[in-house]
């Protein structure tokens, strides 16, 4: 490997930020960690770093709005989401905020290096899939676009939906349905 390659790791659990750090070091990167939004953009204009490894919650607060002051501070930087809530509208939110990656813990190092070293295509529209999506599975994948054009408002999601609140609470409260 040509030496370490710079990589800011921003998540608010300092066992996994320990883990992984010693893991990516072993792998050729020269890991910062920081465990606030302030802190990881403090350390991103210091340290201009060419990866970013940022989970999605940080203590309560959204990853995704620390995405574009990342890029604004490290424009080249190649973000990658994590996140143990993965879902197709956040996913999809993310890449157009300008996350290269998104990719659901737990993440397996070798997953995560690939993801933020190699082009990776995004996930297929499922309408053009071989496989057609359950009609259960669509259901709950338009309750979470709703949902998050709501704010995650369930009133306003219920009403934008035209159910009832505690309907819609029990649907959410179910895992997702398989494909």
């Amino acid at each position: 490997m040509m030496g370490e390659r710079p990589l800011l790791l921003i998540d608010d659990d300092p066992g996994y930020c320990h883990v992984l750090t010693r893991a990516l070091g072993r792998r050729g990167f020269a890991v910062i960690c920081a465990q606030t939004p302030e802190e990881a953009l403090t350390q991103a204009r210091n340290s201009h770093p060419e990866y970013v490894v940022l989970d999605l919650n940080l203590a309560g607060h959204s990853g995704l709005n620390l995405i574009q002051p990342l890029l604004a501070s490290c424009p080249a930087a190649r973000i990658l989401v994590l996140t143990g809530f993965a879902s197709i509208p956040t996913a999809v939110q993310a890449i157009k905020l300008g996350a290269h990656q998104y990719l659901a813990k737990p993440a397996e190092v070798a997953d995560i290096v690939k993801a933020l070293t190699d082009e990776l295509p995004l996930p297929t529209d499922p309408a053009q899939s071989a496989e057609r999506m359950s009609v259960p599975r669509m259901e709950w994948e338009y309750i979470q676009r709703v949902l998050a054009e709501h704010g995650g408002n369930i009133s306003a999601t219920a009403q934008a939906l035209k159910m009832h609140r505690r309907t819609l609470q029990r649907k959410l409260a179910k895992h997702p349905p398989g494909v």
